[in-house]
């Protein structure tokens, strides 16, 4: 893509071949650097998972709560109306009195005094039907206010919900977009490490090469070698002769000198770039184990936010129902 040729263009600006190395080193370092800061994200988004799995959990509590209240209301309305019922079953005993009462004074007057007790035996009972009368509006009052409160807490329930929900639905977003970064990473690390195999392969063919002219001057060294044994008769004859060949001896013997010095460099850069090349191959595998690992708990994620999805899918069903 893109940055393999902007990171092929910054390599052909360089004229060495350590500058190159120290620039892919320079690049390597920074995605490890990004692909750190990729795990730290990782580690926060599932940090704010757990969190909202908690209060998921917290707000399931005090739900299950808010029903056990309702339950005890109901059956306190249960009660209530019962206690109504036998309030007007008193209230028909008190008219009944009241018929048998007249009767008996149309009848005789040898039961007043009787009479009189009655009527304030039902004096009383009345009092008190009416104190019970009382008590049964203040506990309607209450009970009123109380469905009001538990009406109020419901709507508030499932605007929590809603904002749990719509917190989930930016946590997967999140992880998402870490799961592609981390995806993005790996294809950028795939493509630097072509790059260097190919560069390891073009310093190989090099130093192959110098070793090639190496033997090729060792050769040429040695038929010189033969041709100043064969000569070192006449050449004893002539010292100007002598002094010339001496001095093409001693420049043959410096270029193979520098050749050597050239080959030994040839050889150390080929060894430090394979030793970098296995480097980042076993870096390589620790990063697939990496992501295999973020792969097994993105998955698990995903199972267990699918998991209190359906749960709260059901509780708001019992919740409606």
């Amino acid at each position: 893509g893109k940055e393999i040729t902007l990171l092929m263009q910054t390599l052909n600006t360089l004229s060495t071949p350590e500058e190159k190395l120290a620039a892919l080193c320079k690049k390597y370092a920074e995605l490890l650097e990004e692909h750190r800061n990729s795990q730290k994200q990782m580690k926060i988004l599932q940090k704010k998972q757990t969190q909202l799995v908690q209060e998921k959990d917290h707000l399931q509590s005090e739900h299950s709560k808010a029903i056990l209240a309702r339950s005890k209301l109901e059956s306190l309305c249960r009660e209530l109306q019962r206690h109504n019922r036998t309030l007007k079953a008193s209230e028909e005993g008190v008219q009944r009195a009241r018929e048998e009462e007249e009767k008996r004074k149309e009848v005789t007057s040898h039961f007043q005094v009787t009479l009189n007790d009655i009527q304030l035996q039902m004096e009383q009972h009345n009092e008190k039907n009416a104190k019970l009368r009382q008590e049964n509006m203040e506990l309607a009052e209450r009970l009123k206010k109380l469905i009001e409160q538990y009406e109020l807490r419901e709507e508030h329930i499932d605007k929590v919900f809603k904002h749990k929900d719509l917190q989930q639905q930016l946590v997967d977003a999140k992880l998402q977009q870490a799961q592609e970064m981390l995806k993005e990473a790996e294809e950028r690390h795939q493509r630097e490490k072509d790059f260097l195999l190919k560069e390891a392969v073009e310093s190989q063919r090099m130093c192959e090469l110098m070793k090639q002219q190496e033997t090729h001057l060792k050769q040429q060294l040695a038929l010189y070698t033969e041709k100043f044994e064969e000569f070192q008769n006449t050449l004893s004859k002539s010292s100007e002769v002598f002094t010339t060949f001496k001095q093409e001896m001693e420049k043959m013997t410096k270029k193979i000198k520098k050749l050597e010095k050239e080959t030994t460099m040839y050889r150390s850069r080929w060894e430090s770039s394979n030793k970098a090349l296995l480097e980042m191959a076993e870096e390589k595998t620790l990063r697939d184990k990496e992501l295999e690992g973020l792969q097994v708990k993105i998955q698990r994620l995903e199972k267990l936010c699918r998991a209190l999805q359906t749960e709260r899918n059901d509780l708001n069903k019992k919740v409606q129902d």
